[in-house]
């Protein structure tokens, strides 16, 4: 690189002094200032851009090694998962034949396996959040009654209504 000396930047500074004038020298070394920044700024974005792209290659480069890696990972596991099954697969029929004594036919005094029975659930009927047990426990209403058989339920025996 170029060095400038103290001596140097004064010569410079006298010879343009001498050629420019004294008038015009603060316009040009305003120019030249601002052409210098112009300068530094472009050489700054090339410098950035440089790393920006050299930061892109090597995040590639991890991401083809990580999806190779997870490749081997999810193949490895397609394989144990698929030797698991079959294995599994062989035990069952071992077992299966074995219980059975090699046929589907229930043994005598067995009795056959109940069908499925739906449990007749009210689905479209809404139902509180609130469990019944915690409402019989606090003591909350849980069916509408009007005020006359309120008063009819809770009144001491004995009493007559007039």
């Amino acid at each position: 690189m170029i060095d400038f000396g103290f001596d140097k930047i004064a010569l410079i500074g006298a010879v343009a002094l001498i050629v420019i004038g004294p008038e015009k020298l603060p316009r040009v070394a305003r120019t030249v200032g601002h052409m210098l920044g112009k300068a530094q700024r472009y050489v700054a974005d090339v410098k950035a851009e440089v790393n920006r792209s050299i930061e892109l290659d090597e995040l590639k480069k991890m991401k083809t090694q990580f999806e190779d890696a997870a490749r081997d990972v999810e193949s490895s596991v397609k394989t144990e998962v698929q030797q698991a099954g079959a294995s599994f697969e062989s035990e069952w029929a071992e077992v299966k034949s074995g219980v059975d004594g090699g046929a589907n036919v229930p043994h005598e005094g067995s009795t056959p396996a109940p069908n499925y029975k739906h449990p007749k659930k009210r689905w479209r009927l809404k139902r509180g959040a609130t469990p019944q047990w915690y409402k019989q426990r606090q003591g909350i209403r849980t069916r509408a009654q009007s005020g006359a058989a309120r008063v009819a339920r809770f009144r001491p025996p004995g009493t007559t209504h007039k």
